[in-house]
């Protein structure tokens, strides 16, 4: 007899797409997509480009704690060629570089913004889970290491 625990624990099926893309073909090109958004970096970027109209590189540097300059620069040429970041350059001295989201670029950090929120709401449960599996893993044998029955 199914309880309604059982039912609440039962996964949810993934809605099947209509579509010509195979994700999970070595050749499909969505595979370039999910790379480019799978990225931290780009969840990062994304993430502040979003709270703001604009930004210059400098205070995305400041925004996003941990990135080097050549990251970001890499991530935000990646950005522009995907078409998810507007890049403007302004003739001061020195070069004055902004940076906002294009529509499509908009549409993407809604769904960002929906992984950071599962994030924030499960770290805990993460962080708990890390925990055990590093326990446990103290007290495993080393990987390729047979374990040798007790002596009798």
């Amino acid at each position: 007899m199914e309880t309604t625990a059982d039912v609440a624990l039962a996964p949810t099926p993934a809605p099947v797409l209509d579509c010509r893309w195979d994700v999970m073909s070595a050749a499909c090109p969505s595979r370039q997509v999910l790379g480019r958004v799978a990225d931290k970096w780009t969840m990062l970027v994304l993430s502040a480009l979003s709270a703001e109209e604009v930004l210059r590189f400098s205070e995305l540097r400041r925004r996003v704690e941990g990135v080097t300059q050549k990251v970001l620069t890499q991530t935000l040429r990646g950005l522009e060629r995907d078409g998810l970041v507007n890049r403007t350059v302004y003739p001061t001295v020195p070069v004055t570089v902004e940076y906002r989201l294009t529509a499509l670029g908009h549409s993407l950090a809604a769904a960002v913004s929906v992984i950071k929120a599962w994030a924030y709401a499960h770290i805990e449960e993460l962080e708990a889970a890390r925990d055990r599996y590093d326990q446990a893993a103290a007290t495993r044998p080393p990987a390729g290491q047979a374990i040798r029955p007790a002596a009798r």
